[in-house]
């Protein structure tokens, strides 16, 4: 775990891209947590705290962040807002100061013209990896979603995002998937549709195109362990999902890397089986599920906003908030699990990471 001043002496970032093996990298199994977003009263950037939370994660023992994705809200791309830019900026600048090159990931989603700008910007800044949303096009055809990821693919490497329809995204069938594996400049698939038959679609199109180097990686927030323990096995031929991209990872992110080290190294047993049934049960009160995920970024932001990284729970939707009964939800999982906080450790480095 890392205890130090991440940004002392940063390495360049020419250095970091030029020894950078983005899918070695990625197949080693990494927790990415995906990163909210800070505001003030005001419901503007606040940038200090926005520093802090990446800060945080570094020194939580992470081996990548997601910028820019839905649990960032994706209304930064808004023009009157225009916060897109300036986020991915500070985690980048951030990120530099990291002594342990992390996977750098942000999101692209939108119609092609803002897709290809994105993908563009993404590149700019450092980024290794695009997670594509095909959110914003829902009507179109399957052959048109996969000739729009190969556009994308031709900027910048993609990393495959199966969204859960409750939140934005849209059902992709096996075939799709199959097709989709084919493109050269994909690393990777984040599998997020909370549904099992969808999960195992991607799988099995997959291994069915002999992509071996196509890392999986559990977006299944309601699943983590699950998905994490689980030997697939397709056509004689077994892959497992080797890390997460979760929202859920944003908070609690020390004991998560803990969590995911110990499901690569253990084999299933009733105690590892029994913390999962924990994280989901945390997780339903984190992303509202008893209210269709209606205050999942509220949630984290509560989370957050208890152990002092966060100052309140504003979204850039005025509408987003918790739910009735979410802030009794929270604390009972809280009193429940307490073995799954980290509030010591954000304690003892708080001050810290928000410095200027």
């Amino acid at each position: 775990m890392l205890a130090v001043h991440l940004w002392a002496n940063p390495p360049t970032l020419k250095h970091v891209m030029e020894t950078f093996n983005l899918r070695q990298r990625l197949h080693q199994g990494l927790a990415i947590p995906a990163h909210p977003l800070a505001l003030n009263a005001e419901r503007k950037l606040d940038e200090r705290r926005q520093r802090a939370l990446t800060r945080y994660y570094m020194e939580s023992g992470v081996g990548g962040i997601a910028v820019g994705v839905h649990t960032t809200q994706f209304a930064i791309r808004d023009p009157q807002i225009d916060l897109f830019r300036p986020v991915l900026t500070l985690a980048a600048e951030e990120m530099d100061r990291s002594p342990n090159p992390l996977v750098r990931i942000a999101g692209i989603c939108g119609q092609p013209p803002q897709a290809i700008a994105e993908a563009h910007l993404l590149q700019d800044l450092g980024y290794h990896a695009g997670l594509l949303s095909l959110g914003a096009l829902r009507t179109e055809t399957e052959a048109a979603l996969i000739a729009h990821c190969q556009i994308i693919a031709e900027i910048i490497p993609i990393v495959g995002f199966y969204l859960q329809p409750s939140v934005g995204g849209r059902t992709l069938s096996h075939s799709f998937w199959r097709r989709f594996s084919e493109i050269e400049n994909v690393v990777a698939i984040k599998i997020a549709p909370f549904n099992r038959y969808q999960t195992l679609d991607v799988i099995r199109a997959v291994i069915e195109a002999g992509r071996d180097d196509i890392a999986l990686y559990t977006g299944n927030d309601d699943s983590i362990v699950t998905d994490l323990i689980t030997p697939f096995q397709f056509s004689g031929k077994t892959r497992r999902i080797v890390g997460g991209l979760l929202g859920h990872w944003s908070v609690w992110t020390q004991r998560a890397v803990e969590l995911l080290e110990r499901c690569q190294h253990e084999h299933a047993s009733p105690e590892l089986l029994q913390r999962g049934m924990e994280v989901t049960d945390c997780n339903a009160a984190f992303f509202d599920a008893a209210n269709g995920f209606r205050g999942c970024i509220a949630g984290l932001h509560e989370v957050l906003r208890r152990q002092g990284l966060l100052e309140g729970l504003w979204c850039l939707d005025t509408r987003e908030t918790l739910s009735p009964g979410q802030f009794a939800e929270i604390d009972r999982v809280y009193a429940a699990y307490p073995h799954l906080h980290d509030d010591v450790f954000v304690t003892e480095n708080r001050d810290r990471w928000l410095k200027d």
